[in-house]
């Protein structure tokens, strides 16, 4: 295991002399390093102007001398790199800020430290209050299964509820099981809960999908405060990482006030295309109530234009959809959220309300229904409706591969998973067999068809670092290894390809494109510095490199 390298020399900032009278001067100049444009017209250049919100030149370097006068900040690169900035296209900055503030399990590696972590959240905070948080590793656990002994002997005498790190398993101890009534005789909720039961029938402590709902609804509402507190959590992060546009995955009509209320206050450091969330129980009927939310708070930042859908859950916990069966629980092959033509009435009058259509699909029958639920849409109007978007789509089966680029489907996956960790070799592969794993993440294979792909993270579920994920998709190893031989290695990428995901594809992804995604005159200027010029370095180094400053609108919204 590599030792990243951490240091970082400073950018040279310098306020030069008048070139000549008369001549609108920028603001702000770079120069002295690697411009990576993502612009097929004027792929690399060697300095950019930047005057307002707007980019004015991209080009060479005494070309740019004429714009710069007394008050110009001319940022000096010293061979570093200038891109544009980063699009993270399935994120959810407000949900993941939040539990920042809570019982934060993210990053613990061991059984033993997420032990150590949730003995203190229950002996801090109020001694009546509930204990919730979550961020857990579920092959941590056997069978991803914790139960409800290991967290009554770390929080005996408050109610305790924690959410594995991808979103779609719970753990309760007995305390919240008793609250929420759950006991032998309870059945597993419709459409998609599972309650893992011990050997004598008891709810054993995990809950899955919409089982998860019967403790989750006995939880206090989260105040307009700390919901704020954690969106600024969120995109502070989200900046950190030069990431100028995010694609809120799943937002409840207080998510996007908050967003709004940060916008107006001028706080608000990144562009957002919001997921607002549905009540899938009430179909059609609820998107007069999406337009009336994205009326109210949409701004030049804040774009409540997309709606998302859940269609299934996840391998790991045996909840998402597949054509054929588990290979280890026979007869199995998981549930859908909603009944495809269910589905198909759901994305019609979200289309005709203006909405991109942002669906959760991981196993190969969900995207096929979600592909078949677009391709009757785009019957409809002949696809002059919003561009959708398809996220994670984990195992897709080789026939469905061409069908995103045929119905202009954005594939927005999550390249930091594409490596053999835990998850895979020990709940995914054993549940799929060897020649269905064969097609998990097949990103070349799509992109060769044409597809828009485009990149995101799915923080908190995992690391939100577009740089991270841009190594593990050009080496399909462990990012912190530097040698090994790549998962999969026909679906690797190149480095090129990714930076375009993270970039215009991001843009064109939220209809952006014609403003943001590449460094271009006209467009805004949007775009991230960073301490190394990933075109110079050995793909196990890419995540070694760090942002030292992110730009949104031609603002300096973070400075290492």
């Amino acid at each position: 295991m590599r030792t990243l390298r951490r240091t970082v020399v400073a950018l040279t900032l310098t306020v030069v002399g008048c070139a000549q009278d008369g001549v609108d001067y920028a603001d702000l100049v770079f120069r002295g390093g690697t411009v990576y444009t993502v612009d097929a017209d004027v792929p690399t250049a060697e300095a950019v102007a930047v005057r307002g919100s707007r980019i004015v030149y991209v080009g060479d370097e005494p070309g740019v001398e004429a714009l710069i006068g007394p008050s110009t900040e001319v940022v000096d690169l010293t061979g570093r790199m200038l891109l544009p900035g980063f699009h993270d296209t399935h994120v959810h900055p407000t949900s993941g800020g939040i539990e920042l503030g809570e019982c934060d399990l993210n990053g613990a590696a061991t059984r033993a430290e997420v032990v150590r972590i949730v003995r203190g959240c229950g002996e801090d905070g109020d001694p009546d209050g509930w204990v919730r948080g979550g961020g857990f590793d579920l092959p941590l656990f056997p069978d991803g299964a914790p139960s409800r002994e290991l967290l009554d002997s770390l929080v005996p005498d408050r109610p305790a509820f924690l959410t594995s790190a991808d979103a779609h398993t719970g753990w309760a101890n007995s305390r919240a099981l008793e609250i929420a009534g759950i006991t032998e005789a309870t059945p597993d909720p419709p459409p998609d809960g599972i309650i893992v039961r011990a050997a004598d029938g008891r709810a054993q402590g995990t809950l899955r999908e919409s089982a998860m709902g019967l403790v989750a609804r006995h939880l206090p509402d989260y105040t307009d405060v700390e919901i704020r507190q954690g969106l600024e959590r969120g995109i502070a992060m989200a900046t950190s990482f030069g990431i100028t546009t995010v694609h809120e995955a799943n937002a409840s009509e207080p998510f996007v006030r908050a967003y709004a209320a940060l916008a107006r206050e001028g706080r608000l450091h990144a562009r957002a295309i919001i997921g607002q969330a549905l009540d899938l129980s009430r179909g059609p009927a609820q998107v007069a109530d999406l337009v009336r939310i994205r009326e109210e708070n949409a701004s030049a930042l804040v774009h409540p234009t997309a709606a998302k859908i859940f269609l299934d859950g996840v391998i790991e916990g045996q909840t998402a959809a597949l054509l054929e069966e588990y290979e280890d629980r026979p007869g199995w092959r998981g549930e859908l959220t909603l009944p495809p033509e269910e589905l198909e009435a759901l994305v019609e009058a979200l289309d005709a309300g203006g909405f991109k259509v942002h669906v959760h699909a991981i196993g190969d029958r969900a995207i096929r229904v979600a592909l078949d639920a677009f391709e009757a849409q785009a019957e409809r109007d002949g696809g002059a409706g919003p561009r959708h978007v398809m996220a994670h789509i984990q195992l897709i089966d080789p026939a469905d591969i061409p069908r995103f680029a045929e119905l202009g489907v954005v594939a927005s996956f999550q390249p930091l998973w594409f490596f053999a960790d835990s998850y895979i070799t020990d709940l995914t592969e054993p549940r799929l067999g060897p020649a269905r794993s064969r097609w998990l993440y097949p990103a070349r294979s799509l992109l060769e068809t044409g597809a828009v792909m485009a990149a995101g993270s799915d923080w908190s579920v995992s690391s939100m670092d577009p740089l991270q994920a841009i190594e593990v998709a050009v080496t399909r190893r462990d990012p912190t290894l530097d040698t090994g031989a790549p998962w999969i290695p026909d679906e690797v990428l190149d480095l090129e390809t990714m930076l375009s995901a993270y970039t215009l594809q991001g843009a064109i992804a939220g209809d952006m494109d014609d403003v943001t995604g590449t460094i271009t005159v006209g467009k805004l200027a949007d775009m991230v510095v960073l301490d190394a010029d990933l075109l110079s370095l050995p793909p196990e180094r890419i995540s070694d490199a760090k942002v030292v400053m992110t730009l949104l609108e031609g603002r300096v919204v973070y400075r290492r």
